[in-house]
C-alpha cells in the first residue's frame, strides 16, 4: 500500500502511485470519463488512496486484474500526463509469462468466476466505446438539423435536398453509414488483431460496386431481383463462383463486425503459428482477407442483417402490443447497466432498430432515466448552494453541464451519486415515474441515434410527449434528493459544523492554533503538577486537583468529561477530520469502561442510528458532539446500546449509551471518545483541559463567551 499522501505529488503521480507504481501497469486507455488499466496485479491498487485524490471520481475493480479510476471530462488530459512520465515511457511494463501462466490463461482468461461474461460486455464495450465522441458529434448535427425543420427552415425528411443540406446530411450520415467499419476497426483492435485489417474486410462489403449490385437499374449481370408486392421491397441475390450470395446493405450494421472479429481472431492467430514472423506481413494479411471477405460476404453478413433485423422487429413488437414494458424497465435498468459498462448492448440494439426498422423506440425511456439523474444532481446543487458547500457546488455543476448539454451521465453517477446512499432511491423514483408517463403516453420513437440531452430534443417523435417525461423525471429526482437531502441528520449536522469551522478560520474568527495550544499546554502543566503533589492519589482524586488547578471564570460554560479515561488532545488523534479541528475544538477522552453520558444538559438534536454518535445543543447555545470511536459506523449499531432518543432532553450524567469496548477493539476501531463544540467560531475562546485522567462529570472544555 502507498505511503505518501494524497496530493504530494502531480495527479497522474499520484494515481500511478496508487495503482502500484508504474512497473504493475501492463497498459493503460481511456474512455469518455475513465482510465482502464491493465495490471499485473489488481491487490496492490490502493483505493483509499486513489479515491482520497482531488481529481478522482471514484474506481472501479474488475476481473482479470483489470481497474478503472473514473476522471470525468479531463481523462484525456489526465491520460496524456501519465503516459507523458518518464517512468511510463514505454507505455507499461508487459512482463514475459512463463509456460504455467499461459496455460493457466488458455484454461481462465480471468480471476472471476464468470469471467467470460465480464469479458464479452468488456468486448462489445471496446468496440463502441472510442466512437463516443463522433458519435456525440453526429447527434448534435442531427439535432440542429430537427430544430430548423420543426421551425420551417428545411425539410430534414425530404427525399430530395438542396445541395447544402446535402452535405449537411453527410457530416452526420459518415459516422452512421461506416459505423459498421469503425466497429470493425475497434473490435479487431481489441482482440489484438491488426485493427485495419478488421476494417477492410468490412469495407469491402460497402463499397460503390459491391453496394451497387442492390439496384436494379445497374442491370449487373448474374444479379438477380425479387419484388414481394405486398411489402413493396426488392431482395437481390447476386451468383459469384456458382454460388449464390443474398445482397444486403450493410451500412449502419452493428451486428455484422461484430460477429465477423472474433472469427477473423481465430484465423489471424492460426496463420500467425503457421508462417515465420518474417514473412507474416505478407501473408497472414492476404490469406485473411481471402478467406474472410467472402466468408463475412457469404455467411456473417446476412446472418447479422438477419439477427439484427430478428431482434429489431421482436422488440418493436413487443414495444408496440406494451409499450409500458420498456417505458419502465429501461430506465430503471440503466442506472444500474451504466456503472458497470453494461449499457453499450442497448446501444447496438438501438442503432439496429435505426438501420432496420429506420426508427427507435429505446432512447426515448432511456431519456427519463438521464433526465432523472440529471435530476437528481440539480438536487445536490441547489443543497450545496443552501448549505454552502464550494467543493460539491462545484462538482454538480460540472456534472449538470455535461448532462443537460452533453447526455453525459458518468460526471454525476461517479462524482456524485455513487458517493452518497441516499441519492439512489430518490433517483430511482424519477425514473419510474418518468418512464410511466412515457408509457402511458404511447411511447417515444426517433429516427437518429442521439444522446440524450437538452440539445436532442427535437429529434425525438412526439416531441410533446418526451418533453413532458422527462421533466417529470427531472423534477421528481429533484424534489427528492432535494427535501430528503442526500446526507442523513447526523451526517448533514457534522457537515455543517465543518464548513461553519472552515469559513470562521477563513473570516480568522476562530482563536489562532497557537492560541489553544498554549491554553492546552498550561492546562496540562498543571495536571501535571498536580499529580506529581500527590502521586498516591486515585486517578480520579489525581485528576480532580488537575481539573481545580485551572479556575473557571463565572459566566463561562464548562462542558464534563462523558467517560472516564485519559485526556488527550485532538490533535493527536488519528481521526484526521477531528485531529484538524474541522469539527471544532474539544477533546477526545481514551476510556476507562463503556459507560458514556451526557457532558452538558440540553436537547439531544441528533443520534446516529448506529448508537456511535451524538448531539446536544445547551440553553446556552453551545452545540456539542459527542462521537465514540473512529470509524465505528462500519459496525451499524453491534455492540453499541443506546438509551436515549432524539428530542429528548438529558442533563450532567444522564446515560446516553453503553459500548462493549472490546467489540469495538475486536471490529479493528479505535475506541477513544471525541467531544467537541461544533460551533466553536460563535465564542470568544473554545479551552481544552487535556492531559490527565478523569473521571465522567468532570470539567474537560471551558467554553469563554
Amino acid at each position: 500500500m502507498t505511503t505518501t499522501p494524497p496530493g504530494s505529488g502531480s495527479l497522474a503521480e499520484d494515481i500511478v502511485r496508487g495503482v502500484g507504481g508504474p512497473e504493475n501497469i501492463e497498459s493503460l486507455t481511456h474512455c469518455a470519463t475513465r482510465l482502464r488499466f491493465q495490471l499485473h496485479d489488481g491487490d496492490k491498487v490502493d483505493r483509499s488512496f486513489l479515491d482520497a485524490l482531488s481529481g478522482v471520481m471514484g474506481t472501479v475493480p474488475q476481473s482479470g486484474d483489470r481497474f478503472q479510476v473514473v476522471i470525468g471530462g479531463a481523462v484525456a488530459s489526465v491520460f496524456s500526463s501519465i503516459m507523458n512520465l518518464p517512468s511510463m515511457a514505454d507505455g507499461g511494463t508487459p512482463r514475459a509469462k512463463t509456460d504455467a501462466e499461459i496455460k493457466a490463461e488458455i484454461r481462465a482468461k480471468g480471476k472471476g468466476r464468470f469471467s467470460f461474461i465480464d469479458n464479452f460486455f468488456e468486448y462489445l464495450s471496446d468496440s463502441f466505446r472510442p466512437l463516443l465522441g463522433v458519435l456525440l458529434g453526429a447527434s448534435l448535427i442531427i439535432a440542429i438539423a430537427s430544430m430548423l425543420d420543426a421551425f420551417g427552415v428545411i425539410d430534414f425528411h425530404a427525399e430530395v435536398k438542396p445541395a447544402t443540406w446535402v452535405f449537411v446530411d453527410a457530416m452526420w450520415r459518415s459516422v452512421l453509414h461506416f459505423l459498421p467499419i469503425m466497429v470493425a476497426y475497434n473490435a479487431a483492435k481489441k482482440l489484438n488483431v491488426d485493427g485495419w485489417l478488421g476494417a477492410a474486410i468490412m469495407a469491402a462489403l460497402m463499397t460503390p460496386d459491391f453496394a451497387g449490385m442492390l439496384k436494379p437499374e445497374n442491370k449487373i449481370p448474374g444479379v438477380e431481383y425479387v419484388t414481394n408486392d405486398t411489402l413493396g421491397t426488392t431482395s437481390a441475390v447476386a451468383h459469384v463462383f456458382g454460388l449464390p450470395m443474398q445482397l444486403n446493405d450493410y451500412s449502419g450494421q452493428v451486428f455484422v463486425p461484430l460477429l465477423m472479429v472474433p472469427l477473423l481472431a481465430l484465423l489471424y492467430r492460426g496463420l500467425q503459428k503457421i508462417f515465420p514472423e518474417n514473412v507474416q506481413l505478407v501473408f497472414v494479411p492476404f490469406l485473411s482477407m481471402l478467406v474472410m471477405i467472402p466468408v463475412t460476404a457469404f455467411v456473417i453478413g446476412p446472418l447479422g442483417v438477419w439477427l439484427g433485423s430478428g431482434i429489431g422487429v421482436g422488440l418493436a413488437w413487443l414495444n408496440g402490443h406494451a409499450p409500458i414494458v420498456f417505458a419502465i424497465l429501461i430506465p430503471l435498468l440503466y442506472p444500474f447497466l451504466v456503472p458497470l459498462g453494461l449499457h453499450w448492448p442497448l446501444n447496438a440494439l438501438m442503432l439496429a432498430n435505426i438501420n432496420s426498422l429506420g426508427y427507435d423506440f429505446i432512447q426515448g425511456p432511456m431519456g427519463t432515466w438521464n433526465f432523472a439523474c440529471f435530476g437528481a444532481t440539480a438536487g445536490v446543487l441547489l443543497l450545496s448552494l443552501r448549505h454552502r458547500e464550494k467543493e460539491m457546488r462545484q462538482t454538480a455543476t460540472g456534472a449538470l453541464a455535461a448532462g443537460l448539454l452533453g447526455g453525459i451521465s458518468e460526471p454525476s453517477l461517479y462524482g456524485i451519486h455513487l458517493r452518497f446512499k441516499r441519492i439512489y432511491p430518490r433517483m430511482l423514483a424519477g425514473c419510474l415515474v418518468g418512464g410511466v408517463t412515457i408509457g402511458l403516453l404511447g411511447g417515444v420513437n426517433t429516427s437518429a441515434f442521439a444522446f440524450t440531452s437538452l440539445l436532442t430534443i427535437p429529434v425525438f417523435d412526439p416531441m410533446i410527449t418526451y418533453i413532458i417525461s422527462i421533466t417529470v423525471a427531472f423534477v421528481v429526482a429533484l424534489l427528492a434528493v432535494y427535501f430528503s437531502d442526500y446526507l442523513s441528520k447526523e451526517e448533514r449536522a457534522e457537515a455543517n459544523a465543518r464548513r461553519d469551522a472552515e469559513e470562521a478560520a477563513a473570516r480568522g474568527i476562530v482563536s489562532a492554533p497557537a492560541e489553544r495550544a498554549t491554553v492546552g499546554a498550561t492546562a496540562v502543566g498543571a495536571g501535571a503538577a498536580g499529580r506529581g503533589a500527590a502521586s498516591v492519589l486515585a486517578p480520579e482524586a489525581s485528576a480532580t486537583h488537575a481539573a481545580a488547578s485551572t479556575p473557571v471564570p463565572a459566566g463561562d460554560i464548562e462542558i464534563q468529561a462523558p467517560v472516564a479515561g485519559r485526556v488527550v488532545a485532538l490533535e493527536d488523534v488519528s481521526d484526521p477530520v477531528f485531529s484538524s479541528k474541522a469539527l471544532g475544538e474539544g477533546v477526545g477522552i481514551e476510556p476507562a469502561n463503556g459507560r458514556v453520558v451526557a457532558p452538558v444538559a440540553g436537547e439531544l438534536i441528533s443520534v446516529a442510528g448506529t448508537g456511535h454518535a451524538f448531539g446536544i445543543r445547551t440553553d446556552d447555545g453551545v452545540e456539542v458532539l459527542i462521537h465514540i470511536g473512529i470509524d465505528t459506523v462500519q459496525m451499524n449499531g453491534r455492540g453499541f446500546d443506546v438509551a436515549v432518543q432524539p428530542g429528548q432532553r438529558v442533563s450532567v450524567g444522564d446515560l446516553l449509551a453503553t459500548v462493549d469496548l472490546d467489540a469495538v477493539r475486536e471490529a479493528g476501531y479505535a475506541t477513544v471518545i471525541l467531544m467537541t463544540v461544533t460551533n466553536t467560531a460563535q465564542f470568544a475562546a473554545v479551552e481544552p483541559l487535556t492531559g490527565s485522567d478523569v473521571a465522567a462529570g468532570e470539567t474537560v472544555v471551558v467554553v469563554r463567551r
